[in-house]
């Protein structure tokens, strides 16, 4: 065997195969180096640019705007502010679909869509965005002088058989106290509602009927003297007792409607408010009020009841101790009788 020989043919083989290889590499293309290369990689991002308005058309400036790129395969974000000119531009975007956010303090945000292809400069349209909406809370908060005045009118509208005054007596569990102005307030609409006239000429008639107070004598101006000296006493009654000294003594001159409890409990608090009431502070204490009014009252009827009927200071403490029986039975009419007629009534 010539082992030289075939040491040739394998040197031929292989001198042949390294040229064919050689011939083959000197075929493929050269791919670029340095900034051929750069130039290359750059063709298959893009950029995406836009501008922002106000819905008067001027630029916002230093509006953040936040995209989110390539959304199918690997999302990426990126922000950028705008200028003064309200434009902003996003370099070397990867391409695919793309969403801007753009949001600034006093408006509400804006957003746009689109597509980005290699080696694309994508302008999106101007986006413009809208004033937010603005919102404020407001805490609303009443007063105790608030609160009396929707107690009051309340009272106001209740009427026994929808036509007698029956505002001093309140429904509501948590009556709040008056102001002195709205204790004047209340007695001067008391005193002067129509009806307040009516029931005193129905009193002044009972009397001239059974001749009380005789010096007043009979006929028309008998009945008026009396009919002046029934409104006298419940005018000047109700002003002293119901608004000058509830003001000066800080008390509630109105009669707190009870409504739960026995019959016995509801009856003792009834005649137990002849002689005590609410005070300003909501502590139940002696009712001066009415106590003191009915003898400063009574001591003032002295001035126009006929001299016959003046007995001085026996008379005083007798028209004092009928005040306080005739508020003692009102009560207890108010806590089981009179809401049932009065239709307006309710607890507010």
């Amino acid at each position: 065997m010539n082992l030289p020989g075939l040491g040739r043919i394998a040197s031929i083989f292989l001198l042949s195969l390294c040229t064919s290889k050689s011939a083959l590499w000197a075929q493929l293309p050269t791919l670029p180096d340095g900034p051929d290369a750069k130039a290359l990689a750059d063709r298959s991002v893009g950029s995406i640019g836009g501008v922002v308005f106000d819905p008067s058309g001027a630029a916002i400036a230093g509006a953040t705007v936040s995209l989110t790129a390539n959304l199918q395969t690997h999302p990426r974000e990126a922000k950028t502010v705008t200028g003064p000119d309200g434009r902003f531009t996003f370099l070397s975007v990867e391409p695919g679909p793309f969403h801007l956010v753009v949001r600034d303090t006093d408006f509400a945000d804006g957003t746009a869509n689109g597509m980005l292809r290699a080696g694309e400069t994508a302008d999106v349209p101007p986006i413009s965005l809208v004033l937010a909406p603005t919102s404020s809370d407001v805490n609303v908060t009443f007063t105790d002088h608030d609160l009396a005045a929707e107690q009051i009118k309340v009272q106001e509208t209740q009427r026994l058989l929808g036509a007698i005054p029956n505002f001093y007596v309140s429904y509501a569990p948590d009556a709040v106290p008056l102001t002195p102005k709205q204790k004047f307030s209340l007695a001067w609409k008391q005193t002067v509602d129509p009806a307040s006239f009516v029931v005193a000429g129905v009193i002044a008639g009972v009397e001239q009927a059974a001749n009380t107070h005789k010096g007043y004598a009979q006929g028309a101006e008998g009945y008026a003297k009396r009919y002046g000296a029934v409104y006298a006493d419940y005018f000047i009654g109700t002003t002293i007792s119901s608004a000058i000294l509830p003001s000066l003594l800080k008390q509630d001159p109105r009669y707190l409607y009870k409504g739960t409890g026995t019959v016995r409990s509801r009856t003792y608090y009834a005649i137990a408010n002849s002689f005590i009431c609410k005070g300003d502070n909501h502590r139940w204490q002696a009712n001066y009020s009415s106590i003191l009014g009915d003898l400063a009252a009574g001591g003032i009827s002295n001035l126009y009841y006929p001299a016959a009927d003046r007995n001085g200071l026996a008379l005083t403490f007798e028209n004092a101790a009928i005040g306080t029986g005739a508020r003692a039975a009102a009560n207890l009419m108010q806590e089981f009788l009179f809401r049932r007629l009065t239709p307006n009534s309710r607890g507010h």
